[in-house]
């Protein structure tokens, strides 16, 4: 026993009518301090915090035997105190090492952007942690609200900015807890990667992964909308863009601020997608390549068909419905007869597509995209150009596919 037991005791005044903690249950508590001790060391960002934490546990201990003295137990709390201890000088020794610098650097990077257990995976991995510049294929996943004017026009400034942070914190925490790395989380938008900068492991690929977040998000953003209409009388207009393809992904930034981000015509067109729900009237729109990753998991309709002249390939955009084989009967009818008709009016068949148009639409479910079409028919029938009411809006996003 340590001696500082008996000064311990003679503090106390511990009499022989005290009840003495067994020494097993007291060696599984010193076991516990220390492995806490270096698990939670390890995930703080700075020496200050390790120091505060450590002072704050001694003297918690300490106290434990105080409060426990006063109701007739003797707990020893010097040997908790030596774990706990050991366990800090522990990590302070690991810290400086390869690996150490390694943990320290990726847990500053990506600490509260990336789920812990992710961390903890890529602290492990054979991934560097220079971060220099590397093309990584991934999928990202870009959400929007587009009523920020008309929210701004009718609450107070401190309400609008309540709205908008339980916004930010309800959809931020629902995407790092499902394994997407938050790469910017602002007023302006939400923008989470997948696939990068970790692979995704089992049999779901990084655009199937987005795109089923993608539906997970907007549900639980539904959620959410119920909460703002009773508190605030007013809803959130949210829209998201999923596109998938190679990113230079890096650690952007100085020596004083600097952040794991990723650039690259594969980030610009999934803001590209965000923006155009609105023009075509959808919550979740997608890109040609996280539609083939995607196609097995989830329900699509085709919205557009980006073509430009030197363009070798069509750019198709998709909607995304629901997950896979979750349409009712009246949906799963409408979509396809959208489908047939889209067939059609690339194909200029315009009586055929006409039909399957107007046969399409859920009585009482305004369909934009549907009327969108339906005006383009009417438009060529007459003999107008087709691209010029959206060569304003498609120039930039057409040029992302140029090259």
């Amino acid at each position: 026993m340590i001696p500082w037991d008996k000064w311990w005791k003679v503090f106390l005044h511990i009499t022989p009518d005290y009840l003495l903690v067994p020494e097993l249950v007291q060696g599984i508590i010193v076991l516990f301090i220390a492995y806490v001790t270096v698990q939670i060391g390890l995930e703080l960002s700075t020496h200050r915090e390790r120091m505060i934490l450590f002072v704050i546990s001694a003297l918690l201990i300490i106290s434990g035997s105080l409060v426990m003295a006063l109701y007739h137990f003797y707990w020893n709390p010097f040997p908790s105190e030596l774990a706990l201890g050991g366990g800090y000088l522990m990590v302070f020794l690991f810290l400086p090492t390869t690996l150490g610098s390694r943990n320290q650097k990726v847990r500053r990077i990506f600490q509260h952007r990336l789920h812990r257990h992710l961390i903890s995976k890529l602290c492990k991995s054979k991934v560097s942690v220079s971060f220099l510049g590397e093309l990584k294929n991934g999928s990202i996943l870009v959400c929007s609200l587009k009523n920020h004017a008309a929210l701004m026009e009718v609450l107070s400034p401190e309400a609008y900015v309540a709205m908008a942070n339980l916004y930010l914190q309800v959809a931020s925490n629902f995407l790092v807890d499902v394994g997407g790395y938050l790469e910017e989380c602002s007023g302006e938008s939400i923008r989470v990667l997948f696939g990068v900068p970790l692979p995704i492991d089992g049999p779901i690929n990084h655009g199937a992964k987005a795109t089923r977040v993608a539906l997970d998000l907007a549900k639980r953003l539904d959620e959410l909308n119920v909460e703002c209409d009773a508190r605030w009388q007013q809803r959130l207009d949210f829209r998201i863009g999923v596109h998938s393809g190679e990113m230079i992904a890096a650690l952007y930034g100085g020596p004083h601020f600097n952040q794991f981000s990723v650039a690259g015509p594969v980030v610009d067109f999934a803001h590209y997608l965000c923006a155009a729900c609105v023009s075509y009237g959808c919550r979740i729109l997608v890109g040609p390549h996280t539609y083939e990753m995607a196609e097995t998991i989830a329900e699509f309709r085709p919205i557009d068909s980006l073509v430009c002249h030197g363009v070798q390939h069509r750019v198709e955009l998709y909607e995304v419905l629901a997950a896979k084989n979750n349409l009712s009967i009246e949906r799963e009818r409408s979509r396809d007869l959208f489908w047939l008709g889209v067939l059609f009016f690339r194909s200029q068949e315009w009586g055929k597509a006409i039909e399957s148009f107007k046969s399409a639409p859920i009585l009482g479910i305004p369909d934009m995209a549907l009327d969108l079409y339906l005006e383009k028919i009417d438009r060529a029938q007459k003999g107008d150009d087709l691209n010029m009411s959206k060569k304003s809006i498609l120039k930039e996003a057409l040029s992302l596919f140029s090259e």
